[in-house]
């Protein structure tokens, strides 16, 4: 099967609030084959627009306002008011620090790409989503797609392997992103919370 015929019947919501980015991405979901798109300039507009439409993938950029894409991730996961709290999130960023894709993860995010994208990691990140679904988990605390996370290290084990595990601001790649959602991190990558802040 093609990739035109692939994702004929998928629709698509663009949620970035760059109007070249929307285009881009646009274009290379055309190219992909897809022809129902739907575009937001920001996350409140997103929420609008699949309250009434029925998407069936979210591309979402981190950095909007009036709320980045984290906070809309939450909403989509957590409000009572939302009917599709298990839509595919597959965020997409020019920042990939350990930190981000760890929290984009523990938001609920389902996929993870890194810009500039191409057609091809697109539509692997596409492919993945609809060919290998992760079972969603209702936890207290959390409500997404499986996290596969293995607190299976004792402290004093992890004080000894402390070197060879990745910094919070630690740069990764996209295929380290991939095995990190896709494969879990078998107590190799440890969990980052980030400080609280006050208020």
């Amino acid at each position: 099967m093609g990739q035109s015929s692939y994702l004929a019947n998928v629709k698509f919501l663009i949620a970035d609030d760059n109007a070249f980015m929307r285009t881009i991405i646009r274009r290379i979901l055309a190219t992909l084959g897809v022809q129902d798109i739907r575009e937001a300039g920001d996350g409140a507009e997103a929420l609008k627009i699949i309250q009434t439409w029925p998407a069936d993938i979210i591309l979402l950029d981190w950095e909007m306002t009036p709320f980045d894409g984290i906070e809309f991730t939450s909403m989509m996961r957590h409000a009572d008011v939302m009917t599709n709290t298990f839509m595919p999130i597959i965020m997409i960023s020019a920042h990939s620090e350990y930190w981000r894709i760890s929290k984009a993860r523990d938001m609920g995010v389902t996929e993870f790409l890194v810009k500039p994208i191409s057609a091809h990691t697109l539509f692997s990140r596409i492919r993945n989503v609809i060919e290998r679904p992760r079972p969603f988990v209702n936890a207290p605390g959390f409500f997404g797609p499986d996290r596969r996370r293995r607190e299976q290290l004792h402290s004093q084990e992890r004080r000894e392997n402390e070197p060879d595990q990745i910094a919070p601001d630690q740069i990764m790649g996209q295929d380290e992103i991939n095995d990190f959602f896709n494969q879990g991190d078998n107590g190799k990558m440890p969990h980052y919370t980030p400080p609280q802040q006050d208020g």
